[in-house]
């Protein structure tokens, strides 16, 4: 298993559409969490994105992930940054 970090930036033009997709894919990150992939994540108090730490086999399998979430048909955000990550401190 690895971990990924990835910042989401949100299109700020759109907020009222994502905030109308926001519930369901909130309710996708939760399964994500329950399934043991998705080991934190969090929007920026300015809500100009977010971030997410998840925790799968390799970047095909994050990217799999990425493209079943409710955000990404919506076209709400761009990802800022996706790249594997080493802590230097255990998490959890």
């Amino acid at each position: 298993m690895a971990l990924y970090v990835v910042q989401l930036r949100f299109d700020l033009a759109d907020t009222d559409r994502r905030l109308a997709v926001r519930p369901a894919h909130r309710e996708y990150l939760t399964e994500l969490k329950e399934a043991g992939k998705l080991v934190t994540a969090g929007p920026f108090p300015d809500q100009t994105g977010a971030l997410l730490i998840y925790d799968v086999a390799d970047e095909a399998e994050l990217r799999d992930i990425l493209a079943k979430d409710p955000y990404t048909p919506a076209d709400v955000y761009e990802i800022a940054t996706l790249s594997e990550w080493e802590p230097l401190f255990p998490i959890g």
